[in-house]
């Protein structure tokens, strides 16, 4: 296990350079982007209309912020992350169309997306659950906001952030995505029980 301190922009061959099961702290660009974003950035790049934010090196972040109005600024008080499976039916052609380096959330993703980060040079990092306070401690300001009229949570959020993390890399650009393998251990695990209990 290596721990990287990793700036955006950042390159495919960095990110090539990293293993499941490091460890990530991010700092530069950070931007968020659920369900409503990720629909509307596809629908957009179909039209060849340009995104607010070119995302290529960047990282995304399955997270619905709350967010705080300070005079004419935003403030994060809350950012954790997103359950990430809502957005497998269309990371893989999210990743192909934008390129960021880096997809953020929770609970992991599938083959589809596990394929695409392998193809395109991407990983992906789980955050902690229920750590949203710790998130936006990390937050050292809100750099813009894109596409309010989805509302504040499906909003894409420009960050800047400092040393965000830990992450852990769980999907690496090499195929190896350890909720996969976690998964696979579960089910051998059970299979071998009932054979022992003799159930069927």
């Amino acid at each position: 296990m290596a721990v990287w301190k990793l700036h955006t922009p950042i390159s495919e061959a960095q990110i090539r350079k990293l293993k499941a099961n490091d460890i990530v702290y991010l700092s530069g660009t950070l931007v968020t982007a659920r369900d409503q974003a990720h629909k509307r950035a596809l629908a957009w790049h179909k039209e060849g209309k340009p995104l607010p934010i070119d995302l290529e090196g960047l990282a995304v972040f399955h997270c619905g912020p709350v967010m705080q109005k300070q005079g004419k600024n935003w403030r994060a008080v809350a950012a954790g992350p997103t359950t990430s499976t809502r957005m497998d039916a269309f990371e893989d052609e999210f990743i192909k169309a934008f390129k960021p380096r880096i997809v953020v959330g929770k609970g992991g993703m599938g083959k589809r997306t596990t394929d695409a980060l392998a193809k395109y040079g991407g990983v992906y990092c789980a955050f902690t659950g229920g750590a949203a306070v710790l998130a936006a401690q990390a937050i050292k300001c809100v750099k813009d906001g894109e596409w309010l009229d989805l509302g504040m949570p499906e909003a894409m959020w420009v960050l800047e952030v400092e040393e965000f993390g830990p992450l852990v890399v769980a999907i690496d650009a090499h195929g190896c995505n350890l909720f996969a393998e976690v998964a696979q251990n579960v089910e051998a695990g059970m299979a071998e029980v009932y054979r022992k209990l003799d159930l069927k």
